[in-house]
């Protein structure tokens, strides 16, 4: 049985590098006639909870981080998506486990992403997001490396 693919997730960090990313999206979506659903995970701050930083300051600051890319979303789709079926969203949480669960979420095919290539104890230090998705992830996932 041929693989259907009718919904694809892009996640994005909004980096440059993000547009080389969106690229082979926006071409796969074209190409199948996919829905193509792009996220951002902004970072929690829920681990400065204990730090005598009151908790209505760090959601006040999540908030704004949110708002912020959320615009720069909008303006980051209508760039590099025009004419295609797409949704974007912000989500707040450790990129690889919401990236998990937007994909089980919306019941998507694929998923395309970036991946920064770290090496050696940055690697150690940082992890991979994109690791993390491609060992976790029930569907495809296409990492694209950054051009040097």
């Amino acid at each position: 049985m041929a693989a259907v693919v009718k919904k694809i997730l892009c996640a994005v960090d909004l980096s440059e590098h993000s547009a080389q990313v969106a690229e082979y999206a926006a071409l796969f979506a074209s190409k199948l006639g996919a829905e193509l659903y792009v996220v951002y995970v902004a970072p929690t701050l829920s681990q400065y909870t204990g730090f005598k930083v009151p908790q209505s300051d760090i959601h006040a600051f999540v908030g704004e981080i949110v708002s912020g890319a959320q615009a720069s979303m909008n303006d980051f789709c209508a760039a590099h998506f025009q004419g295609l079926n797409v949704k974007n969203e912000v989500l707040v949480g450790y990129a690889s486990d919401e990236i998990l669960a937007k994909a089980k979420r919306d019941c998507v095919d694929m998923v395309i992403m970036g991946t920064h290539g770290r090496k050696g104890i940055d690697r150690i230090l940082f992890g991979s997001v994109a690791e993390k998705v491609v060992k976790n992830s029930e569907v495809p996932v296409l990492t694209i490396h950054p051009d040097k």
